[in-house]
């Protein structure tokens, strides 16, 4: 056999190699309407436990390592759970009119106490890939910040984080997965 051809044979058998095993495909995401959660489709936190103004949990809130306590953690380092979370609808980072006031009280706590940051970081349900979430996450995350640039928040006041699916109750029950696309609100104290 010539080397042309030889080469030939390989290049046609690779080619063959690949397209017979082909790609991995991904996951079916479900039906959004499936996850709706009300008539409008915007989540309403006092239904999903949120933190209440008062700073008291109203119920758990699930990935937060906050389970079964109930208050404000407070670290040498930050406060979590003062600020309410930011809830979005599913598969979205746009931020709904009802939850914008939870951005608002943020904006009007960094004016009260010009020496924190805060630190959003975004949350997904467990549905689709890790890689997916993470990208929904930090959407989620930047969308809030962006919103608190928009008010007049200084950019260096507001950092973001990602956690995706990481801390997500898989299998979760639409109100469990509810509670799970968010972004917290974390008071930065250093």
């Amino acid at each position: 056999m010539q080397a042309s051809t030889r080469k030939a044979l390989f290049v046609l058998l690779s080619a063959a190699t690949i397209f017979a095993t082909g790609c991995r495909k991904k996951p079916k995401r479900p039906d959004p309407s499936s996850t709706v959660i009300s008539q409008q489709g915007t989540i309403n936190p006092s239904d999903a436990g949120a933190w209440g103004a008062d700073g008291a949990n109203g119920g758990q809130a699930p990935g937060t390592g906050l389970e079964g306590r109930e208050g404000v953690i407070e670290t040498e380092d930050m406060i979590r759970g003062l600020l309410q979370p930011v809830y979005f609808a599913y598969d979205q980072s746009a931020i709904a009119a009802p939850e914008r006031a939870k951005l608002d009280a943020a904006k009007a706590y960094l004016e009260a106490n010009p020496q924190y940051r805060l630190l959003l970081e975004g949350r997904c349900d467990w549905r689709g890939t890790g890689d997916y979430n993470l990208g929904l996450g930090d959407r989620r995350a930047a969308a809030a910040k962006q919103y608190l640039v928009t008010l007049g928040v200084a950019d260096t006041k507001v950092e973001v984080l990602s956690k995706g699916d990481l801390e997500a109750t898989e299998n979760a029950s639409d109100d469990v997965m509810a509670k799970d696309r968010r972004a917290d609100i974390v008071i930065l104290k250093k």
